[in-house]
C-alpha cells in the first residue's frame, strides 16, 4: 500500500497513524465537551417533574450549581465516547489509504 506523506501545513504531521490517532483523540474530546451539557440537561429533565422545559433545567442548573455543573460526568462520558471516535476515524483513514477511490 502506498502511504501519502504530504505535510498538513506547518505542523509537520503527515498522513500517518499518529496523526490519525491524535486527530481522533481531539475529535472525541471536543465531541464530549460539546455534548455533555446537553446530556446533563436531558438527564435532569427525564429524572423528575420539577422541570417543565429544557430552558428551566438550564436556568436552574446555572443558578443553583454554577456553569461547571453542566460537565458533571465528563470523564465517564469521555471514556465511553472517545474510544469509539478514535477507532472509527483511525479505521476510516486506514481504509481510505488501503482502498483509494477509483480515478
Amino acid at each position: 500500500a502506498v502511504v501519502s506523506t504530504q505535510s498538513t501545513g506547518g505542523l509537520g504531521m503527515g498522513d500517518n497513524m499518529a496523526t490519525h490517532f491524535l486527530s481522533s483523540f481531539v475529535a472525541g474530546t471536543v465531541a464530549t465537551a460539546l455534548t455533555q451539557p446537553v446530556d446533563v440537561m436531558k438527564t435532569r429533565l427525564m429524572q423528575g417533574t420539577q422541570y417543565n422545559s429544557i430552558v428551566t433545567v438550564f436556568t436552574a442548573i446555572l443558578r443553583t450549581e454554577g456553569p461547571m455543573a453542566f460537565y458533571k460526568g465528563f470523564v465517564p462520558a469521555w471514556v465511553r465516547l472517545s474510544p469509539q471516535t478514535i477507532l472509527t476515524w483511525v479505521f476510516l483513514e486506514r481504509l481510505r489509504i488501503l482502498f483509494p477511490p477509483a480515478a
